[in-house]
């Protein structure tokens, strides 16, 4: 028997390489790749992997890199922990010495800190190894919008690397250092893109308009319509969102001319599968019927693209637990709002049980932060060790960490 290492020996272990892990953080984000585009990113953490004697697989849905480490114990069991690698295609301005080298793209979303802190839970479980079981990194391309999570399980991910849970983490600003968030059922929304196209016959605006269907008219009615199927096709109990994110049509060189086809086109997002289908429903109705009304036609493409992302009960206890033995009960929320962001890792949650947490980025002390996806954002550096205790404490708990 050996001593039990406590979630603070644990982080105290990590603290020691800590600077390592920010060297590796801040050089992922000085070199942003977007999705399907991170060879330079997959090509360090297979390199990092390596070094630490892990068996290392590359090229899965493209980019993706999964890791997998043997216990020195028997066991069966197997258990996966995600981290996302790609960034956005935002101008970074937070003027940082190791801010973005790359015009036009940024981690804005923090998934350089993810990567970092599942390699240092990797680097730690390998120099110790005290454990029953298998554990799997996975390191997944492509979620920002792009489906990486989807395809990394199109592939065979959970027949390749079998798992009786799968774990995902992120970074969340607003909330304090030190603390966490998670809570069971549906945690992050439903993710859908629509577009209609509403089509007439054009015409000239100021001479003849009376000669004219005008799709213009109809999408100016769509545009307010849209936003009350939520209020009035929703229960107020159930959330939904309808939003417009873009709006097209006709030459700003000819504003007389009323055009022959307009394009208006947004996202929609629900938690559950009843309220996801009459938005989709009311969405081409309401398309449909306005554009009779005015003799136009309509065209109406509704994409679903990520699922919600559900938390299932036994997974997200474990993972509150996890937390607690690390920062303390009180600073863990288990049961946080839904949010209506949404998340790939939910494809993976569709295949196993398991669960998502959010970890504190932090707040400054007039409460202000600068929130994911803006062009100030920066990863928080201080919660890197923090965040691969969470997944080496998680790895004992669900493989049997020797008492």
């Amino acid at each position: 028997m050996t001593d039990a290492k406590t979630p603070q020996d644990i982080l105290a272990a990590i603290k020691a390489y800590e600077d390592e892990l920010i060297a590796i953080r801040r050089d992922i984000h000085a070199h942003p790749e977007t999705g399907f585009e991170e060879v330079r990113t997959a090509a360090l953490v297979a390199r990092k992997l390596r070094d630490w004697g892990i068996e290392t697989h590359e090229g899965i849905a493209r980019t993706g890199v999964v890791g997998t480490l043997q216990g020195n114990r028997p066991g069966q069991r197997a258990v996966a922990l995600r981290a996302d690698m790609d960034a956005l295609f935002i101008e970074e301005k937070t003027g940082l010495p190791y801010a973005s080298t790359v015009p036009g793209k940024m981690h804005a979303c923090g998934h350089d800190g993810h990567t970092a802190m599942l390699l240092g839970a990797a680097r730690y479980l390998s120099e110790n190894r005290d454990f029953a079981g298998t554990v799997h990194f996975i390191f997944q391309p492509a979620e920002e919008g792009l489906g990486g999570g989807q395809l990394m399980v199109e592939e065979g991910l959970f027949d390749r690397f079998p798992a009786d849970a799968v774990y995902g983490m992120h970074n969340n600003p607003g909330r304090a250092v030190g603390e966490f968030g998670l809570r069971p059922g549906p945690m992050l929304a439903a993710s859908d893109t629509w577009t209609v196209t509403f089509g007439g016959t054009g015409g000239h605006g100021g001479s003849a308009p009376h000669l004219a269907t005008d799709p213009t008219v109809v999408l100016a009615h769509f545009i307010l319509a849209a936003q009350a199927i939520v209020g009035r096709n929703i229960p107020a109990v159930e959330p939904g969102v309808i939003s417009v994110g873009h709006v097209s049509g006709g030459s700003i060189g000819s504003p007389n001319i009323i055009p022959p086809e307009v394009v208006v086109a947004g996202t929609a997002r629900s938690y559950s599968p009843k309220v996801r289908d009459t938005i989709e429903r009311r969405l081409r109705e309401t398309a449909e019927g306005l554009a009779a009304t005015y003799g136009c036609t309509a065209k109406i493409e509704y994409q679903r693209r990520y699922p919600p992302l559900v938390n299932h009960p036994e997974q997200t206890g474990i993972a509150a637990g996890v937390a607690a033995k690390i920062v303390g009960a009180d600073k863990v929320a288990t049961n946080i709002p839904p949010i209506t962001g949404a998340e790939d890792f939910s494809f993976m949650l569709e295949k196993k049980p398991g669960a998502f947490i959010m970890i504190g980025n932090g707040v400054n002390p007039d409460g202000s932060y600068h929130y994911v996806h803006t062009p100030h954002y920066d990863f928080n550096d201080e919660i890197l060790a923090l965040g691969a205790t969470y997944w080496v404490t998680l790895v004992g708990e669900e493989l049997g960490v020797k008492e």
